[in-house]
């Protein structure tokens, strides 16, 4: 029997366990679904700690979780203004559908919104479908976009469905294609960018990732293919340091690690436009002036198989008006 913690008892430990509907989810997408209102850093502090066991056994954040898995999580005592906060409801809210059948969709997301709710956002994509799909006996995040990214989200409506489309992912059955606009002019002999990844914590528990060496222990295989699409000018108002303009990428990522097209690409030396952690500063307060206020990075395309039929499948979704509009302008100058 799958029981959801209340407010109420949360000051008390609770020992919660797995459902069928919930197999093979990660411990920390099934804690942040069922403890609703606890801040997500809380939730990855109490499993970092060993306080949340697994029949009786330390796990990790990134473990899957089992049917008849028992649960102990710790005393979790919220704030009033958490409490608030749990309490209402994300507001309901539908996202362009570019595919939808019976097991899964995939909608285009906007850029400025999160996947899910926690650190410091109270509901994401998920928690607004939810609301607007009372009806749906199910609806679950297959894989996370960075909320600065627009694009192709898929979400699963069957358990079935989630497990096959996440083991898709997992395996690297899966063509992910992002567009990315980056400073200056790519070198179009860079086709692969394979260096592995380290992630860690800003003194705020803030994530960053970098590049690291081949001989890192923590290091994280990451590849990148990169396909110069078009040069696109700068704009007029641009300071003159940024004469050469910027160049338009097709990335194809072979491993999905956190912000890892954005990483790769700024060690290369070309930062993406608009990005905020690993851009040009400087850039991007000049772009904003210019009235270009976000990343330039969209999740484009996908290549799956139909996780129930095996049919093969293409998705995608053009630039948002933002951006395209914006690469016409650059033309225009």
């Amino acid at each position: 029997m799958h029981s959801k913690p209340s407010l109420q008892t949360a000051a008390a430990v609770q020992f919660l366990t797995v459902d069928e509907e919930s197999a093979g989810q990660r411990l920390d997408n099934f804690l942040i679904r069922v403890l609703k209102g606890v801040p997500k850093t809380h939730i990855y502090r109490i499993i970092r700690s060993g306080e949340v066991r697994r029949n009786k056994g330390r796990v990790s954040a990134d473990d899957r979780v089992n049917p008849g898995d028992v649960l102990r999580i710790p005393p979790i005592r919220l704030s009033e203004r958490a409490e608030e906060k749990a309490a209402q409801p994300a507001p309901a809210r539908e996202f362009p559908v570019v595919f939808e059948d019976e097991a899964f969709l995939a909608i285009h997301k906007p850029a400025g919104v999160a996947v899910h709710g926690g650190s410091g956002v109270s509901f994401g994509v998920i928690e607004q479908m939810r609301q607007a799909r009372p009806q749906a006996r199910l609806l679950e995040l297959v894989h996370r976009l960075d909320r600065e990214t627009s694009g192709l989200l898929l979400i699963a409506k069957k358990k079935s469905a989630l497990k096959a489309l996440q083991d898709q992912f997992r395996e690297r059955e899966t063509g992910k294609t992002y567009l990315a606009l980056v400073k200056g002019v790519w070198p179009a002999r860079l086709k692969v960018l394979d260096q592995p990844l380290h992630k860690y914590l800003l003194p705020d528990g803030e994530r960053r990732v970098r590049v690291t060496g081949k001989d890192d222990p923590d290091g994280m295989k990451s590849v990148s293919l990169v396909k110069v699409v078009q040069a696109v000018p700068a704009p007029g108002g641009l300071d003159t340091a940024y004469a050469q303009g910027f160049s338009l990428l097709e990335v194809t990522i072979k491993t999905g690690r956190t912000h890892q097209i954005r990483v790769h690409l700024a060690s290369a030396g070309h930062p993406i436009v608009g990005d905020d952690k690993y851009g040009d500063f400087e850039l991007n307060r000049q772009l904003t002036r210019l009235g270009f206020k976000r990343m330039f990075l969209h999740a484009w395309r996908l290549k799956l198989a139909h996780p129930v039929t095996g049919q093969a499948l293409e998705l995608q979704t053009e630039l948002p008006e933002e951006l395209s509009k914006w690469m016409l302008a650059g033309k225009s100058d």
